[in-house]
């Protein structure tokens, strides 16, 4: 549910026991949203409003109807005017912080908490919203202190025990992050996040009875389907590192097929917005805009596919004394899509817009940098997608594509459940075609604008590091430094799941993990097409 696990919920039993006061057209609401009726919910709501739109409790649980289904603007609306008529209704003002922090607006999140907290202070799901918010600014240390505390006085709290794994994992204490997990597991062994976020950190194997306990959760009746597709998952990390392949793949495609269920992601409508940033992405667009755009340099990002190596280039990068790594920022692809007619939009675009734009992805990011260095990173995979919007309002950025062999980075993603976002990852078609999609946007780019995009192919770093490395400081004009060549020992919070791989010196298995999935990997190889073959180059024709 929307609300679940952080405050008590509209529709939970002990709320419903209580709807006597309530008029009936707001039990039946409730009881609806219980069932997962929400059209029901909304149209009951609504004509509840209708005739008294003062009723804040029915403002409230139309906030979650909206909350539920993605519409966190509208839920964001509802709750300030709940908060509005009713000042002092912490419930409300529970959920609209959790609203905030569902929209990357953790700064206002916390603020909203401090007020909660005060009022509520005994309410463990209020602290544990906050420190997940700390978390998402980079406050791992406060966030952790929260933890501790929320787990102090509700020690039995498996999702709980959960994110604190979660944190300290981000903060490379990694014993004490399994040890948490390992808590979680033994409150709660059916919850197939936990297992997951075991077998999420690529250096867990697990032992026997481990994999006696998956397989029990994920023979149970009950079992929910995130905790199914989670235990897939985390089986088909199990059976690979026990080089049984044909197994693993099973478990792996089961976790796909079922969590593509939930999702609504169209390749042909990914291969459209291609086609129009290539239509708009003209030499003459970048020609019109020169001298324009926000003056800074500070910001490095780097794109490409997800498990394609840019956690490794963010590492090597953020082992400079002068460049700082903070973490896959949101920002460009919602500064971005704020135009109902994005890209074609581009063009339009005047050069005072193109500095308050770049200006304001400065303030926004600003909240991620802790140290006083003069660069900083952005790592948001997905960004290649806005790479000419990145261009022209950020042209002094360096921008860094990281490329992996089609195979190896597509499977790499098909073994990985993502915590959100990369609804293509779910199928090897979808996967392959977004590849090529990728591959063909950024040829375009290199074309247009040749030489404002440095590539670091996966393998080559692998394979002759220190020369790589050199090319990529070369190119954000900074100095060589050793300390880049050690990046396994530079201590930061990394929080993607390659966090602990950058934590270890630079090894091939990656290179090579697909081959065993070999003989499966056909509709992959399809949808990706000529860009198989040419790899690291493009195709010559599309």
């Amino acid at each position: 549910m929307f609300l679940a696990g952080t405050m008590n919920k509209l529709t939970n039993q002990s709320w419903l026991s209580r709807l006597g006061q309530y008029p009936p057209r707001l039990i039946e609401a409730a009881l609806a949203m219980n069932a997962n009726d929400i059209p029901r919910a909304e149209f009951l709501l609504r004509g509840l409003l209708k005739d008294d739109p003062f009723e804040v409790a029915a403002i409230r649980m139309l906030a979650e109807v909206a909350g539920r289904i993605g519409r966190y603007r509208d839920s964001e609306n509802l709750l300030r005017r709940a908060l509005e008529l009713s000042p002092g209704f912490t419930a409300a003002r529970a959920n609209l912080a959790l609203v905030l922090y569902r929209q990357n607006r953790a700064t206002d999140a916390i603020a909203e908490l401090d007020q909660v907290l005060a009022e509520e202070p005994e309410n463990p799901g209020h602290a544990n919203l906050k420190a997940a918010a700390f978390g998402r600014i980079g406050d791992f240390e406060e966030a952790i202190v929260l933890y501790e505390q929320v787990l102090a006085k509700t020690p039995n709290q498996p999702r709980v025990w959960m994110s604190f794994g979660h944190m300290l994992k981000t903060v490379g204490r990694l014993d004490e992050g399994i040890a948490a997990y390992r808590k979680a597991i033994d409150l709660m062994p059916s919850l197939g996040e936990v297992w997951w976020s075991l077998a999420n950190l690529k250096t867990v194997k697990f032992s026997d009875a481990d994999l006696a306990a998956m397989e029990a959760a994920l023979a149970g009746t009950d079992l929910a389907k995130e905790d199914r597709f989670h235990l897939d998952f985390a089986l088909g990390k199990a059976y690979e590192d026990r080089a049984e392949p044909a197994a693993a793949f099973s478990h792996y495609a089961a976790a796909n097929a079922l969590r593509r269920t939930d999702l609504d992601y169209d390749a042909d409508e990914t291969e459209r917005l291609v086609d129009q940033i290539i239509e708009v992405c003209t030499p003459d667009l970048f020609a019109s805009a020169a001298g324009q755009g926000s003056d800074a340099s500070d910001p490095i990002f780097v794109l490409g596919m997800p498990r394609a190596g840019s956690t490794l280039v963010e590492q090597i990068l953020s082992s400079h004394s002068l460049i700082e790594g903070t973490t896959e920022l949101p920002d460009i692809p919602a500064l971005a899509r704020r135009a109902a007619d994005y890209p074609l939009n581009l063009p339009r675009l005047t050069g005072e817009q193109l500095v308050r734009q770049g200006e304001e992805f400065l303030r926004r990011s600003r909240i991620q940098r802790k140290s006083e260095r003069p660069f900083f990173i952005d790592k948001l995979p997905n960004n290649w997608m806005h790479v000419a919007y990145i261009r022209l309002i950020l042209p002094h950025a360096k921008i860094i594509d990281a490329r992996r062999h089609p195979l190896g980075c597509c499977f790499s993603n098909f073994k990985q459940h993502f915590a959100k976002g990369q609804a293509f990852s779910y199928s090897l078609s979808d996967m392959g075609r977004y590849y090529r999609d990728y591959v063909r946007l950024m040829d375009h780019f290199e074309r247009v604008q040749p030489g404002k995009v440095h590539r670091v192919i996966y393998e080559r770093m692998v394979d002759d590091t220190e020369t790589e490395v050199r090319k990529l400081l070369d190119f954000c004009g900074v100095e060589f430094e050793e300390a880049c060549l050690a990046f396994h020992k530079t201590e930061r919070a990394v929080r993607t799941p390659s966090s602990e791989q950058v934590r270890q010196p630079i090894f091939r298995d990656g290179t090579e993990a697909w081959k065993p999935f070999a003989a499966q990997l056909d509709p992959l190889r399809e949808a990706l097409g000529p860009v198989l073959d040419c790899y690291p180059d493009a195709p010559k024709t599309w």
